[in-house]
């Protein structure tokens, strides 16, 4: 294949799929330089609005090309949101600060838990969910993703002052309803019980309620279990039912031993 055949079949390639790499790429940056502006005391707000502003309107008109230069949602409809996104992480750092030993501080939070980093991506990005922007939502979350090991669907809906632990591996799935004060570990899913695109808009993930705490490498499936307020679920458990208020959920092991019996001819 020389040069000008190998050029007709990447454009007609690029023609089927109709990506621009760009979004993901600026996506991420929205996502990097509204954190900073939030929380970076070296960051100049008023000089990083302005970036965000235009990069807000890059990042829509890419995802969505048929409403360029039609009324859209405007950088106006996210700066509304941003007082009550900052005062929901300011909750959610005091959270994991008052509950987690091993934090020294707030700044060590802010700083180098991955699950607040992963918390604060979800919140920025239901922004643009609650908005009705394609795609934009999905690239900052998976952003997080790729940064924290911790997977939360922009969908998803989640109460304030929430907590994850250490975090990687952790999967939130869209449908999910998560009240307030729950603590989550490494490796939690809150999936689907089946995977079938006819569920596409149903209910399809749990709901935990108020002051729960699911310790790692728990799994609870299903759009109609709910996990009771002030529940504990130990680690390595596999829930499909929903469980009453103050449950105790524990994994019990089996440990079969094998005893070998001696030849009494030997």
């Amino acid at each position: 294949m020389n040069t000008s055949e190998l050029l007709d079949a990447i454009k007609e390639q690029k023609n089927t799929i109709n990506i621009s790499v760009r979004l993901k790429r600026q996506s991420q940056e929205f996502t990097q330089i509204l954190f900073s502006t939030l929380f970076d005391q070296e960051t100049n707000a008023g000089e990083t609005l302005i970036i965000l502003e235009d990069l807000f309107l890059v990042i829509r008109n890419l995802a969505c090309p048929h409403i360029v230069g039609k009324p859209c949602k405007t950088w106006e409809d996210f700066k509304k949101a941003i007082p009550e996104l900052f005062e929901n992480l300011k909750k959610d750092a005091q959270a994991i600060f008052d509950y987690d030993p091993a934090a020294k501080s707030i700044e060590e939070v802010y700083l180098a838990y991955p699950g607040f980093y992963a918390i604060a991506i979800y919140r920025m990005a239901r922004v643009f969910y609650l908005l009705n922007l394609p795609l934009i939502p999905r690239l900052m979350t998976e952003y997080a993703h790729q940064l924290t090991g911790i997977d939360i669907h922009p969908g998803a809906t989640i109460g304030s002052s929430f907590f994850i632990d250490h975090g990687t591996g952790v999967v939130i799935g869209e449908t999910t309803v998560i009240h307030d004060y729950v603590k989550l570990y490494q490796g939690v899913t809150l999936g689907a019980l089946t995977v079938n695109k006819a569920l596409r808009d149903k209910k399809r993930h749990p709901t935990v309620e108020d002051n729960v705490t699911i310790y790692a490498n728990s799994t609870i499936l299903g759009g109609n279990t709910v996990i009771g307020k002030n529940s504990v679920i130990g680690g390595n458990c596999w829930l499909t039912n929903s469980i009453a208020q103050n449950s105790r959920v524990m994994y019990a092991p089996q440990i079969p031993v094998n005893i070998q019996q001696k030849n009494p001819n030997e």
